[in-house]
């Protein structure tokens, strides 16, 4: 099949995110096939999918080894912490020129997204989000994934995309990095964004899953995310106490 999208989900918290956000995928992109990896093969409301496929270990990255095995030539993965807003419109045939496609992650003056794996990398390529991947489902990008798998195993690190963003540095691969609509991580950028701007396509916010890290209560839409996010920008903003972190 030529297009499609997955989701990796394993524990029953968020394979109940890959069924909610598969269901926001469905409501705007009704015809496109959507595929989950899990451990939970026999989980409730999995029948929103088109086919679901068993995680091929217990490893804590599996995502990296169900990439190469999806059954679509054109493929978007989404972490399960995603609601997908509107039409996906023509953004498959981006697979057709860059065999990856990305967006840069947020918070890129932290260390945590400077963060990398031994390459020293200009301050201008930070880490790129993992949690929203456009990819050529090819053999290629299976060495591609393989390397990644193999390096993350081997420096030990918790987040995958501190090895992407080596990996990345150090490969020819050709890739493109994706607007901030399709993987909308800062929703109070939207109070900024004037009707011309953009179109908020994937809402990826780790808001969605706070319930299961004891944080809060469940959070399912996106104007509970954009009302939870204008208190923290406010509260981090007053920590500072009316310095800026940037000159004036």
């Amino acid at each position: 099949m030529r297009d499609g999208v997955i989701f990796v989900g394993t524990g029953a918290g968020y394979v109940a995110l890959a069924v909610q956000a598969a269901h926001s995928l469905r409501a705007h992109n009704p015809g496109l096939a959507v595929d989950l990896f899990t451990d939970l093969p026999a989980a409730p409301g999995l029948e929103v999918f088109d086919r679901v496929h068993r995680t091929p270990s217990a490893h804590p990255r599996v995502k990296l080894e169900c990439f190469a095995q999806a059954r679509f030539e054109r493929v978007l993965f989404l972490d399960c912490d995603v609601l997908v807003l509107a039409p996906l419109g023509d953004l498959f045939d981006l697979a057709d020129r860059f065999p990856l496609s990305l967006a840069h992650d947020v918070r890129r003056r932290s260390d945590l997204i400077r963060e990398g794996a031994g390459a020293q990398t200009p301050y201008a390529f930070p880490q790129l989000n993992s949690g929203v991947m456009l990819y050529r489902n090819d053999a290629a990008m299976a060495a591609f994934f393989a390397e990644w798998k193999r390096r993350y195993d081997l420096m030990g690190v918790a987040r995958d995309q501190v090895v992407l963003k080596d990996l990345l540095w150090d490969s020819d691969l050709r890739f493109y990095v994706l607007p901030p609509e399709f993987n909308l991580r800062r929703v109070t950028m939207l109070d900024a964004w004037e009707p011309l701007d953009a179109v908020p396509t994937i809402l990826h916010s780790h808001r969605l899953l706070q319930h299961l890290r004891g944080q809060g209560a469940r959070v399912t839409t996106l104007e509970q995310v954009r009302a939870l996010e204008r208190v923290a920008l406010k509260e981090e903003w007053a920590a500072l106490d009316g310095a800026r972190p940037w000159p004036e």
